[in-house]
């Protein structure tokens, strides 16, 4: 299992939905859009670059978070994305002033 079939698999679970669903809302052909999730989150086949960015869109998660290795920075993006600009800033001014403190 790849990282990339392993977030997909948890975001779509975390959601709610079906292998499918996601599918369609990601604009897959609704005749193959189980089947081409299904491999996805098996690894079997990587989505291109476009799908990807659509399937992020209809999970509300940034593309990035698909890639993430480690759990605590895939959480980090998740939260992040979800924040209005003005909150994002304030958690940028937070961690840059606690890094310069290391």
């Amino acid at each position: 299992m790849t990282t990339f079939s392993k977030r997909l698999r948890e975001a779509r679970k975390a959601r709610g939905i079906s292998q499918e669903r996601l599918g369609i809302d990601a604009g897959i052909e609704p005749a193959s859009a189980s089947a081409r999730m299904n491999q996805y989150e098996k690894g079997v086949h990587q989505p291109g670059e476009s799908i990807v960015k659509q399937i992020a869109a209809a999970l509300n998660l940034p593309v990035p978070y698909f890639y993430c290795e480690d759990d605590e920075t895939a959480h980090l993006l998740q939260c992040f994305h979800c924040l209005k600009k003005n909150e994002r800033e304030r958690v940028l001014d937070l961690v840059e002033s606690l890094a310069l403190k290391s």
